[in-house]
This record gives structure tokens, C-alpha cells and sequence, in this order.
């Protein structure tokens, strides 16, 4: 082969490595940092093929919303005891040159370096929150409040990073279990002396609606029996008014028609057994038919 083809070639080669290490692509998804030895010569591209120097160094990060979650942390309520703490992050780079001066040195990409530093934020800040509760203030707190300021502290922090911490959420809350059956038989005396107060206060309760119910029965029943007897001696007073009324009109008759009464009442009845003399004022109408013919009217 001819040495000129051979030396084209490579040139050909070099051009295209050289293009290589002078070409940079940039995702829509990224952010792209182009530094020299360290230093920040280059950022904000938007996506699409970039160019740089063959030296220059491209370093790109997500940026899009990023989720860690964190597992097994204890903390220590303002009453001593512990508390085992799951949680997750959401947070995005916000100012990428900022971010970048921040984890570029160090172990690890920059995403991977601030997951770590984040995560220590969070934690303090949750620290921070649990440490001002005690354990039953943590438990029966409302799980947005709780939240609501742990984000507040750690954001304040986070904000010097370059990144901006989205959401902070608890994803469990336990205890350990050395303690856990102390807390929990604690709480059951707790919750079994509020039952016992909160039974006494509705059994004082019913008590006094029973009373209450008692005398407004006894009321009724001392006023409605009165006003039967009232009832019942006026119709008496009427009664006996009709019965003089009558008796005076005709007596004979009177004692005629009270006795035929008095012999409905009395006489023909199964199992009745009558003691009574027969020469008596009960039998005068049965004596004698003559006499027991109708009075005069």
C-alpha cells in the first residue's frame, strides 16, 4: 500500500479523535459544567452538540427531580426515649455552578455526594424536631405539622448547596424494641385510666338522668293520680246526687229497682255459695210475687 494512503488515514484518525475530545453533547435532561483544571470556563448550555477545548473537562449532573430514601435512623425524644425514624428526600440541582464548586472534589460523583450531605441535613433537622417533642407529642402530632418543619430547617441549609430540597416526608416511625413494651404498656394503663374516668363520668351521668327521670315520673304519676281522684269523686258526688234525686222521687220503686240489681250481682253465679237468713231484707222481692210486682210510679 502506498505510504500516502497509510499517512492519510491516520491523519483521518487523528482528525476525528481530535473532533472527539473537542465535541461534547449536552441531554435535556443535564446540566454540563466545562471546567479547566478545576476551573469553571462554561455552563448553562442548552442541549444539543457543545464544543470545547481538547483539555477542557465536561462534567454533567440530572437535573431533575431526584428521590433518596434513608432507613434505620434513631433519634431521642425530649424525654429520653428512642425513636426509629424511616424517611426520604425529593430534591433538584438549582444552581449548577454552585453545586458543582460544592461536590466537585471528594469521592463519588456530584449526585452521590450530595445525597450524603443531604441526607445529614435532613437528619438534623429531624433531630432537631423530634428532640422538642416528647414521645407521645411525636405519635399523636399531625404528620403535616411535623413534616412541614422539618422541611423548613433542613431547606434553610440545603439552600447553600446549590440544590433546592423539595419535600421531606416520614415514612415510618418506630420503636426499638428493647423499649417498645414499656411505651406500650405504658400506653395501655393510659388509655385504661382515661376509660375508666371517661365510663365513671357516663355512669355519674346516667345517674342523675335516671333521677331525674324517676322524680319527673313520680310527678306525673302523684299528679295524674290526683286528678283521677278528683275526677272520681266528683262523678261520685254526681252519682250519689242522681241516687238521692231518684230515691226521692219514688222509694219504693228506688229499692225495687237496687235490689233486682243486687240480684244480678249476686245469685246465679258458678261456684257462688250465698249465707244469708231467709227471713233477711235481701229476699223481700222473692217472698211474694204480689209484693214483688212493680211500685207504683
Amino acid at each position: 500500500m502506498d505510504t500516502r494512503w497509510v499517512a492519510g488515514i491516520i491523519g483521518a484518525i487523528f482528525a476525528v479523535w481530535v473532533a472527539g475530545l473537542c465535541m461534547f453533547t449536552v441531554n435535556a435532561t443535564d446540566y454540563a459544567i466545562v471546567g479547566e483544571f478545576g476551573k469553571i470556563i462554561g455552563s448553562g448550555y442548552q442541549p444539543g452538540l457543545r464544543f470545547k477545548r481538547p483539555w477542557d473537562k465536561v462534567t454533567t449532573f440530572d437535573n431533575r427531580l431526584l428521590s433518596q430514601s434513608y432507613a434505620g435512623e434513631t433519634f431521642l425524644t425530649n424525654d429520653g426515649r428512642g425513636l426509629i425514624v424511616d424517611f426520604y428526600v425529593k430534591w433538584r440541582v438549582k444552581e449548577p455552578t454552585l453545586f458543582y464548586t460544592t461536590f466537585s472534589q471528594g469521592g463519588g460523583g456530584p449526585i452521590e455526594q450530595a445525597g450524603k450531605r443531604l441526607a445529614s441535613i435532613v437528619k438534623d433537622g429531624i433531630k432537631t424536631v423530634v428532640a422538642q417533642r416528647s414521645l407521645q407529642e411525636v405519635v399523636s402530632a399531625e404528620r403535616a405539622d411535623f413534616t412541614s418543619e422539618m422541611l423548613g430547617k433542613a431547606s434553610a441549609n440545603a439552600s447553600n448547596l446549590g440544590v433546592e430540597l423539595v419535600d421531606v416526608r416520614v415514612q415510618r416511625i418506630d420503636l426499638p424494641e428493647e423499649v417498645a413494651s414499656r411505651v406500650f404498656e405504658s400506653m395501655k394503663q393510659n388509655y385504661a385510666k382515661t376509660a375508666m374516668r371517661l365510663r365513671a363520668e357516663g355512669q355519674q351521668a346516667s345517674a342523675g338522668i335516671k333521677a331525674q327521670a324517676d322524680r319527673k315520673r313520680t310527678e306525673i304519676i302523684a299528679n295524674a293520680e290526683r286528678d283521677a281522684q278528683q275526677v272520681r269523686g266528683e262523678g261520685d258526688a254526681i252519682a250519689s246526687q242522681t241516687y238521692a234525686r231518684a230515691y226521692g222521687k219514688d222509694p219504693e220503686f228506688y229499692a225495687f229497682w237496687r235490689s233486682m240489681q243486687a240480684y244480678e250481682r249476686s245469685l246465679g253465679k258458678d261456684g257462688d255459695l250465698l249465707v244469708i237468713t231467709p227471713d233477711g231484707e235481701f229476699f223481700r222481692y222473692l217472698k211474694d210475687s204480689a209484693k214483688s210486682a212493680a211500685p207504683r210510679r
